[in-house]
């Protein structure tokens, strides 16, 4: 089967290596394998010392190819009606500079994994892997399809017949140009990408999502952090990479309270995620550029089949019945309590943890049911619902 292998992990802690490694092995098993990276800071073409263009670079080396995505040239080429539409409605609105959906948060990001699921149907790799970039774009990134499937379902049918209504007179009424018919055909093309978008980074059996860090404390609260939002949107995370251990022999004072402040910090990500695979990665003493530096990584870390294995090890949200009604339990790891809070929206939960926000649709027996209580406990959130309770309009749990 073919998988689809996810590396995020903050700035800096050398996910492109670590990813470039992986590539590397599976080409090297005869794979046929394409390496990506959505990250727009690319630097693919510098690790394999090659230059890139806009599209697949094949055969970098036997069985793999590279292909650092370029988000604005994706829309142009497989959406031009919504870019054309966009373009007219930004000047319309008198920001002539604003011609690119690039200019609208997340976009850029929503086309590469879009691009992704198309490499996934259409061509024959049997792994993608795919270099992310940092954290909190990766997250964005991989809540997007959600986020707006989830918008588009409450007012897609709305808003086809609104444009019939009111594209005759939008132009002199409102100075605003409704999409073309062009432009909602595409629309509704790409809503139904996003459908089987979702379905495909959420199935267990196709996409892992495998995070880099490395051991220093800010790294290691914001891996913490990564891990709870990937479960809060219900990814599978099946791997850790600790990058860059300091050898125990190094013979230098200067190391001596670093190497203590390593172990510290290894200790706790070992104690975080013992229930995921752990791979040490050590600091070398040279620039990771070329295949060959690549190569290091392979040999002193990534030996074996296990590598590649599909691992269904977190927890998915699921529903159960109870005597009085049914229970809905959330896996959310290093969550904190206090700043976890939920409320039921006419056919959805909604939960919130700092800035980031999952809807999750109830199941159509569920719609008559309101939320009794929840509780945070071990690291998951439960919640429970029965007939008849008062309608609160929001909770937090307790």
């Amino acid at each position: 089967m073919k998988r689809i292998y996810i590396f995020t992990g903050k700035g800096g802690v050398g996910k492109s290596s670590v990813a470039a490694a992986h590539a590397v092995k599976s080409a090297g098993e005869g794979r046929k394998t394409l390496l990506v990276s959505t990250d727009m800071a690319h630097n693919l073409g510098d690790i394999f010392e090659r230059k890139m263009g806009k599209t697949v670079e094949k055969n970098v080396m036997p069985h793999l190819d590279l292909y650092e995505i370029d988000p604005e040239y994706v829309m142009e080429n497989d959406f031009p009606a919504v870019v054309e539409y966009l373009g007219n409605l930004f000047a319309d609105l008198g920001e002539p500079d604003l011609q690119s959906m690039g200019m609208i948060p997340g976009m850029e990001e929503l086309f590469s994994l879009l691009k992704i699921a198309d490499i996934y149907k259409r061509e024959d790799y049997e792994r993608i892997i795919v270099d992310c970039a940092p954290t909190g774009e990766t997250l964005s990134l991989l809540k997007f399809p959600e986020l707006l499937s989830w918008y588009m379902e409450k007012f897609f049918p709305i808003g086809k017949v609104g444009v019939r209504v009111l594209a005759p007179i939008s132009k002199a009424a409102f100075k605003v140009e409704m999409p073309n018919k062009y432009a909602m055909n595409e629309i509704e093309r790409m809503y139904l990408k996003l459908a089987e978008l979702q379905e495909l980074l959420k199935d267990r059996d196709i996409t892992s999502v495998r995070i880099v860090t490395i051991p220093e404390k800010m790294v290691l609260e914001e891996t913490k952090r990564n891990y709870m939002y990937l479960n809060l949107y219900n990814f599978n995370v099946d791997g850790v990479y600790i990058n860059r251990i300091l050898p125990k022999e190094i013979d230098n004072p200067f190391f001596t309270q670093w190497l203590v402040l390593q172990r510290q910090y290894i200790a706790l990500l070992k104690e975080c995620f013992g229930a995921l695979p752990i791979y040490e990665i050590p600091w070398y003493d040279e620039e990771l550029k070329g295949e060959a530096a690549i190569r290091r990584i392979v040999e002193d870390v990534l030996e074996g089949e296990e590598v590649f294995r599909a691992k269904n090890i977190t927890e998915r949200e699921r529903f159960r019945q109870t005597e009085t009604g049914y229970e809905l339990e959330v896996f959310l790891p290093n969550g904190e309590k206090e700043k976890i809070d939920l409320y039921q929206a006419s056919a959805d939960i909604v939960i919130k943890t700092d800035n980031f926000k999952r809807n999750i649709p109830l199941p159509n027996v569920l719609r008559r049911y309101r939320v009794s209580k929840a509780k945070y406990e071990s690291g998951k959130l439960r919640i429970w619902f029965e007939k008849g309770c008062e309608e609160d309009e929001q909770g937090d749990a307790s």
